[in-house]
């Protein structure tokens, strides 16, 4: 009875304070929520996720996925493996159902899938290739290309491009062009977010637009002079390195990736150079190499590195490097050392509906233009090359080229045709006005402007959602290339284009 009485008693006295302190407790936590607000605010702007969108952790679907292999690949690969995934066994039985003996079939942990393009395209000059004489205006189904991504463990990533270029065609063209490949493939092992490890057929990291060169995705149908003959995207070697991304400050972020690589293929088996004023570096890719099956040529390796950094949201300025030997050695052809090395740096301003983008490229073909040891074309080693085609009046090769385009867009939606057909022009819609500038050299060793190309290109594109992009431009070509007759000339050309990914 006494307790009870005390109780009550101090009850009644802190009845008065009651108020204060609830007030109290409601003010710390308002400021608990603003503090985790402006925490998670800076987290996204350090991941460079735009107001309004929301985390891609945090998306779900709204009704549970009734199929295994549907939702979060992280869930798919994690909770599938640990729980249900038997242990791999020669042990199957059964002749017929052996090609379902794999770890997918019972726990799948792949999506696919891909993007393709379409356009119609007219010249003023017989400057589009097709074997008879060149033609003014084409069709072409350029690019068909799969995606198969991955998640085979949390740490453990898959990724994978397959590339079907003019898939009317069944063979490749004289040049060896693959028509059907692996534009990349690669794994994965995730460390943490500053370190992590790559191995497989690479997309190297030289400039920005060979990692971002799907159709969907740019603004314009054609790829950039400079991303076609200096940096000849795209371009992937066999090899493995790392990557990773820190934070310097508050709103700043560095991303950087470096590899080792297979390295050129500068030479065709009798010497001849593949790196020519035509066609750039193009011809220097290990998917073109003779060697066996794209093999190393001269027992060497390249290195590869970007290194971008971006002081805020909507900027980033990046530079890159390549280095490796080109030239063959061992065998017939003795020791060489004709290094082929690409310098480049790419910008990105985003501000509003605004971009400005673009890229430069420098390339040295050491020793482009001199014969090597071992080659059967009728030159002394180390003797000026002569006569081997060119724009140049010797037919030099050249050993020193350059490049660059920048570009701008603006993105925007007329209010009336939201309001005529909001199904057609609402939100997720947009159009696009670009203008870009080309200009190449493909050969600076040479005066007189044999190697220059120029190109100015004014374009329209529509996108009834991201995915998906119609586009309409006009190229103005003061100094283009026409690979029927070898001559530069004075063009222009009408391209309609459709992409979307899928």
């Amino acid at each position: 009875m006494r307790s009870r009485s005390i109780l009550g008693t101090l009850v009644l006295c802190l009845l008065p304070a009651l108020p204060a302190w609830a007030e109290d407790k409601a003010l710390e936590e308002r400021v608990k929520k603003l503090e985790q607000m402006l925490e998670e605010r800076e987290q996204r702007e350090r991941e460079g996720i735009p107001p309004g969108v929301e985390r891609p952790e945090l998306i779900r679907p709204e009704t549970p996925p009734e199929e295994p292999g549907v939702g979060p690949l992280p869930e798919v690969g994690r909770e599938r493996r640990a729980e249900t995934q038997p242990a791999l066994s020669f042990g199957s039985t059964g002749s017929g159902r052996l090609v379902y003996a794999k770890p997918f079939v019972s726990a799948p942990k792949a999506i696919v899938g891909g993007y393709m393009d379409f356009q119609f395209r007219t010249h003023r000059q017989r400057s589009i290739e097709n074997g008879f004489g060149g033609l003014n205006s084409n069709f072409d189904q350029q690019r068909f290309v799969p995606f198969i991504y991955a998640d085979i463990t949390e740490h453990v990533k898959f990724a994978a491009e397959i590339e079907i270029e003019h898939g009317i065609r069944e063979e490749g063209g004289p040049d060896r062009e693959i028509e059907f490949g692996l534009e990349f493939a690669h794994i994965d092992y995730l460390i943490k977010e500053p370190f992590n490890l790559r191995a497989g057929v690479l997309l190297l990291p030289i400039g920005k637009f060979n990692l971002l060169h799907d159709s969907p995705l740019n603004d314009l149908t054609d790829r950039p002079l400079v991303s076609q003959l200096i940096i000849p995207s795209t371009v992937a070697e066999t090899g493995a390195g790392f990557y990773g991304s820190f934070y310097p400050g508050r709103t700043g972020k560095v991303d950087y990736e470096f590899y080792v690589t297979t390295g050129p293929c500068g030479y065709d088996p009798d010497g001849t150079p593949t790196i020519n004023e035509q066609s750039g570096t193009r011809g220097a890719r290990q998917r073109k190499c003779a060697a066996d099956d794209g093999f190393d040529i001269n027992n060497g390796k390249a290195v590869v590195g970007r290194l971008a950094y971006s002081p805020m949201l909507g900027v980033e300025v990046a530079g890159s490097g390549y280095y490796g030997n080109a030239a063959p050695s061992g065998g017939s052809f003795g020791s060489n050392y004709n290094p082929l090395s690409i310098m480049a740096i790419d910008w990105t301003i985003q501000r509003g509906p605004f971009e400005l983008i673009g890229e430069a490229a420098w390339a040295y073909a050491r020793h482009n233009s001199r014969a090597v040891t071992g080659n059967t074309i009728g030159f002394a080693p180390g003797s000026l090359l002569t006569g081997l085609g060119g724009l140049n009046p010797l037919g030099i090769p050249p050993q020193r080229m350059s490049g660059f385009y920048i570009q701008g867009n603006y993105h925007f939606m007329p209010s009336f045709l939201a309001k005529l057909s909001p199904k057609r022009f609402g939100e997720g819609s947009t159009f696009t006005a670009v203008v870009r500038y080309d200009r190449v050299n493909t050969n600076l060793d040479f005066g007189g402007g044999q190697g220059d190309l120029e190109q100015i290109s004014f374009g329209l594109n529509y996108r009834p959602i991201e995915d998906a992009v119609f586009k309409v431009s006009y190229q103005y070509q003061p100094q283009a290339f026409n690979p029927n007759t070898g001559e530069r000339v004075h063009d222009s050309a009408f391209v309609i284009s459709a992409a979307t990914y899928f």
